[in-house]
């Protein structure tokens, strides 16, 4: 399976779909979302959107169905394109598919030994190679800082640097070798899937592109208009809740002249929505999912 949809009745519910609406699936992987959202639909159409070129290969025969492969922050100006100014709905599934985790020679896992790649969409230029090998100490720091919610990142950048001085750093497990001593060996799975988080989104552009993605999501949403958003660390599920909360990612509420609070959104999942036990059973890679839902006001 290219990647088991996660959540999928609660992001699907939390739509409240239109028969006859027109709705966005952000992140189409193998389509599991989309299915079921074309299930609901009656004349309504559904666009989604996907980077990877592999994603194709699960595109569903449906005249409903319209499959864009582009990143989902080019989303505003391709609805624009296909005559769709608002829409019902919106829906994204965030972060890395079981298939890009399982495919040994995308990069993506520090489970095989592979070319560092991890990128997305593989016509990108920038690989986690080039960010390996070529960044500076400094930019190394910040990305591991904030990206994997690294503390003690300095030691990290000093391995790396002092490795690549040596040797080009082009594989996976040449890395994870190099960074063997920086932690104990029963928090190693841990800290090196945070290694990797940062940079698969570094290497994506995942945080901006989030942004990008958000804001265009307000501006297209019909008044009562539906986005769920499941995310998986807490680097994007903190940008997601600010936005829904607030319309801005800092989190701060803006007030009028008169102090009314001025909130594009209504959150509709005052607490967020996690998988039940009986789902992270079946499917280990939800336990830390997070679904956030919000309607247009």
């Amino acid at each position: 399976m290219y990647h088991q949809p996660v959540l999928l009745k609660e992001s699907i519910e939390g739509l409240q779909i239109n028969p006859e609406g027109i709705y966005v699936d952000a992140t189409y992987g193998g389509g599991g979302h989309s299915k079921k959202i074309l299930e609901k639909l009656g004349n309504g159409k559904l666009i989604a959107f996907d980077q990877d070129e592999d994603a194709q290969e699960h595109i569903m025969d449906d005249s409903r169905l319209i499959f864009i492969k582009h990143n989902f922050r080019y989303m505003k100006n391709f609805l624009k394109y296909l005559g769709y100014e608002q829409v019902d709905g919106v829906l994204a599934d965030l972060g890395v598919s079981s298939h890009h985790l399982d495919a040994p020679e995308r990069g993506f896992s520090f489970r095989f030994d592979a070319p560092l790649d991890m990128r997305m969409d593989q016509r990108a230029p920038l690989r986690a190679v080039d960010v390996i090998n070529e960044y500076n100490p400094s930019r190394l720091q910040e990305m591991f800082r904030e990206y994997g919610e690294l503390r003690k990142t300095r030691s990290i950048v000093d391995a790396i640097v002092e490795a690549r001085e040596q040797q080009y750093i082009e594989s996976t497990f040449q890395l994870t070798g190099i960074l063997k001593s920086q932690t104990p060996v029963k928090y190693r799975n841990k800290f090196l899937a945070r290694i990797f988080q940062a940079l698969r989104i570094e290497v994506n552009r995942e945080v901006e592109n989030l942004k990008y993605f958000l804001g265009q999501s307000n501006e297209i949403l019909k008044k009562q208009g539906r986005l769920a958003v499941i995310s998986y660390h807490s680097v994007e599920d903190r940008v997601v809740k600010n936005f829904m909360k607030t319309g801005n990612f800092e989190g701060e509420v803006a007030k009028d002249f008169y102090g009314h609070e001025q909130t594009p959104l209504r959150v509709i999942n005052k607490k967020v929505i996690t998988p039940s036990h009986r789902e992270i059973q079946s499917n280990n890679r939800a336990r830390s999912a997070k679904l956030r839902i919000a309607e247009k006001q």
